[in-house]
């Protein structure tokens, strides 16, 4: 995510939920993690990658917290982490479109009775 003003931001907090619950927990703050820290009155760009999580759905949220002990969610986006075989799955299928889809031009080509003209 990426800020324009942060003129009262002290950083900001990650949080993640199971999807299709309510309750967040934080899994990474400006107080322990020096890269969410407020990068200054004229903002920046800040990322959070999350090594720690298992396959399924997930929410994350980034929450802003301000001088004044004020917090603001600002944005919030659903992952879906896929099993090392689900992966699998979905490379075979991309791997059998292209192949059929080479494999219908080809056919085109030879069988075209007008020889492409």
């Amino acid at each position: 995510w990426a800020t324009s003003s942060e003129t009262s931001t002290k950083g900001f907090l990650v949080k993640r939920r199971p999807a299709r619950t309510e309750d967040f927990e934080v899994i990474a703050s400006y107080e322990n993690w020096g890269p969410l820290a407020s990068k200054g009155p004229e903002g920046g760009a800040y990322s959070y990658v999350d090594a720690n999580v298992s396959p399924g759905g997930w929410v994350y949220r980034v929450t802003e917290c301000e001088t004044n002990g004020s917090e603001n969610d600002i944005c919030q986006a659903l992952v879906e982490i896929q099993t090392e075989e689900e992966q699998r799955g979905a490379v075979i299928a991309a791997v059998s479109i292209v192949t059929l889809g080479i494999a219908a031009v080809v056919a085109g080509i030879l069988l075209d009775p007008v020889g492409g003209y």
